[in-house]
């Protein structure tokens, strides 16, 4: 009987924390989406209600969780083939800037006019919060201000400079990388030299690229009222981001920035029994072979595909590798090709002895959590900094894909797999990422909830966030300190050169007065 009441108590008290929650996630692309999903459903078995913009809507229904489906709407030109991402790696930091502040102004333009989004702009709805991301565009932080509602901000990977000044957050780049850096905390000087030079030059050319013609946009949906963009991020309460300092490297973090990587990870689960099949028969373990959702190894040049195949033939290890076609010509014994393979469940079979990878961060965090050394094949955006970190970490190597070559490649994998250091440092790196008080998930949970249960939280926020820059950086005060160091230097100057002119003036005199004598 006691027990009974305790559990109507509880569930009356969670009836009571319920919260009508804005989420607008409305980048398209997937690998973003797959770290907010889990978090969004969770949020709704909690018994807060959802209503989701995005273009991945759910399959099947799920209680207090609503979408308005974005799908169609932006006009991509987005290609699966892997010469198309080699562009955008060499596209540089400039093109990057560019390209992600097109798709931000498209993102804008195209959500805001969509029919259901304007029944929201223009309802009556209440809402408690707003949950967004901090990437391409902020226009949609317009929300919170037309609800009145906090703001928490949820990166999917490493934040942009831009992004933590909103919580005060302190940025360096003498040691804190850049998201499209090839470099890791610790630098030399040239390695300092670029990252602080793209990281001004992301810091300058935001509020142009981004925040201005974003907010031109903006205006024109919610009112020519509506505050600047720049000002309503500063009314962010907290920001989740999907990274932790086992592989990103550590770094000061206000209360205000939370880390939760690792939070798209779920339970393993069974393979298929062809695939375990597999790879119980590897005698000599396995290698696991994936560019990830958006690059179809298909699409790879005759040359670079078959210098893995001839490469992988040397080896005695088996090879499972994702690769979109039925067919593979040249294929050796040893390797078996599927279209889909369960990533996640795949690493955690005992006989993976690499992961070779492009270092996308969601596959790279699954390698860390599970503790698998990588061979990284970085194609653009962050992977980069990936891989530099799994390298930091002592689990794993870069092939750039420039020097993909049969004998490159045997030396990556040999590396890895002739010296168990690697798969020490992967397990070391793994039982570090493990131990936390809370589970990624429950602590995103956990923060989430206390904003919402204090209506906002800008006491998580230093007062850093709201200085002029000339107050954060101090310049002030050296401006007065340079003056006063100015002045006594000028005062020592005017009594040495006193002291001086009155020492040659009684010496003249005594010259004088000898002569006349």
């Amino acid at each position: 009987m006691q027990a009974s009441v305790i559990c109507v108590l509880l569930f009356i008290l969670h009836l009571g924390q319920s919260s009508r929650i804005l989420a607008a996630f409305p980048h398209n692309g997937k690998s973003h989406f797959s770290v907010f999903e889990p978090y969004l459903q969770q949020l709704a078995a909690r018994g807060h209600r959802l209503l989701v913009l995005s273009h991945f809507p759910r399959e099947k229904p799920l209680h207090n969780y609503e979408d308005i489906d974005l799908r169609g709407i932006l006009q991509t030109n987005r290609t699966n083939n892997i010469l198309a991402f080699q562009d955008i790696t060499y596209g540089g930091q400039v093109r990057s800037a560019f390209r992600i502040s097109m798709w931000g102004s498209e993102s804008c333009e195209k959500t805001l006019q969509h029919p259901a989004v304007q029944d929201v702009i223009s309802s009556n709805q209440t809402f408690d919060l707003l949950l967004a991301e901090p990437f391409c565009t902020d226009c949609f932080l317009a929300f919170a201000h037309k609800f009145k509602i906090p703001i928490v901000g949820f990166s999917s990977c490493s934040f942009w400079p831009w992004v933590p000044g909103r919580v005060g957050n302190p940025d360096n780049p003498s040691y804190v990388p850049m998201q499209f850096a090839t470099s890791s905390d610790r630098m030399n000087f040239r390695e300092r030299f670029w990252n602080t030079l793209w990281y001004l030059f992301h810091r300058l050319h935001h509020p142009v690229l981004y925040d201005a013609p974003h907010y031109k946009i903006a205006r024109k949906y919610f009112g020519e009222s509506l505050p600047p963009l720049s000002e309503l991020a500063m009314n962010t309460s907290l920001i989740l981001v999907n990274d932790h300092f086992s592989l990103n490297r550590p770094r000061p973090l206000v209360p205000g920035v939370v880390q939760v990587g690792g939070i798209h990870i779920r339970p393993k689960k069974d393979l298929s029994q062809d695939i375990d099949d597999f790879l119980n028969g590897a005698e000599h373990g396995a290698i696991y072979f994936c560019m990830g959702s958006m690059i179809r190894a298909e699409t790879l040049p005759a040359d670079k595909r078959d210098a893995f195949l001839q490469a992988f033939a040397e080896l005695p290890q088996r090879v499972l590798w994702k690769w979109e076609n039925d067919s593979l010509p040249g294929r050796p014994h040893n390797v078996k090709i599927a279209k889909w393979l369960p990533q996640f469940d795949v690493l955690n079979h005992p006989n993976i002895r690499v992961f070779m990878s492009h270092g996308g961060l969601l596959g790279t965090i699954e390698a860390v959590h599970v503790g698998v050394p990588m061979v990284g094949i970085p194609m653009y955006g962050d992977q980069n900094l990936n891989i530099k970190m799994v390298e930091t970490a002592g689990m794993g190597v870069m092939l750039h894909y420039s020097d993909i070559t049969k004998d490159n490649v045997l030396k990556a994998l040999k590396t890895i797999l002739d010296n168990s250091s690697y798969m020490e440092n992967a397990k070391r790196t793994s039982r570090i990422f493990r131990d936390r008080p809370m589970s990624p998930m429950d602590t995103a949970i956990y923060w989430t909830e206390y904003v919402i249960r204090h209506r906002g939280a800008p006491h998580l926020r230093t007062a850093g966030a709201d200085l002029p820059l000339y107050q954060y950086l101090l310049l002030d005060v050296i401006a007065v300190l340079l003056a006063g160091v100015l002045a006594v230097l000028f005062i020592i100057y005017f009594i040495l050169k006193k002291f001086v002119a009155f020492v040659r003036g009684g010496a003249k005199t005594t010259s004088k007065s000898k002569k006349q004598q």
